[in-house]
């Protein structure tokens, strides 16, 4: 297997795909934390955290992934 080029930009939005997942759990365990009171925050703003934070696990790296997708000659 070779090592990819190092300005190759599929490197760079593999990046941004996994940093946009991570910050999405980042998002779902600050959530659940409102909710259950661990921290200070409005358990409504818990259920939003969560909310954005699936769809940013789940829905954003989708479209980031068709949105670069190399086109078809």
């Amino acid at each position: 297997m070779t090592d990819p080029a190092p300005n190759d930009p599929a490197m760079g939005r593999h990046f941004a795909i996994v940093a946009v997942r991570f910050t999405g759990i980042a998002f779902i365990l600050l959530g659940i934390l409102a909710v259950r009171g661990a921290i200070d925050l409005a358990e409504g703003v818990g259920y939003v955290l969560v909310a954005v934070g699936l769809i940013e696990v789940f829905v954003v790296p989708v479209f980031m992934a068709r949105r670069w997708r190399t086109p078809k000659e």
